[in-house]
């Protein structure tokens, strides 16, 4: 491939001061149509009944699969790196991280 065709197929991304901090999430809820996969990501709090969503990712199904597909690379390049990541499931489905491991308040 010459240089002028691998400068066409450069795409410059811009990543602002705001959206580098990045938002903290420890629960993800995906949902779909036929046209579009949802990702709503939230943040739950110890002892709080209530949840936002803090970030919401519209996607197209075949853009879910390429991320979908970047996803798994990563990981396992990740457990390559740093050894197997703890699989934290029940037989009913994910259990959601209410506790978050430490100890449990009284009053």
């Amino acid at each position: 491939m010459s240089d002028q065709s691998k400068k066409s197929n450069q795409i410059n991304i811009e990543l602002s001061e705001e959206v580098a901090q990045g938002v903290y999430s420890n629960l993800a809820i995906i949902t779909h149509s036929s046209s579009e996969f949802v990702l709503d990501f939230i943040r739950i709090m110890p002892g709080l009944p209530k949840a936002k969503v803090k970030s919401r990712v519209v996607l197209t199904p075949e853009h879910a699969k390429r991320l979908l597909m970047a996803l798994q690379d990563n990981l396992s390049k990740y457990e390559a790196a740093y050894g197997p990541i703890k699989n934290v499931e029940r037989s009913g489905g994910p259990i959601l991280p209410m506790s978050f491991g430490g100890p449990t308040a009284e009053a």
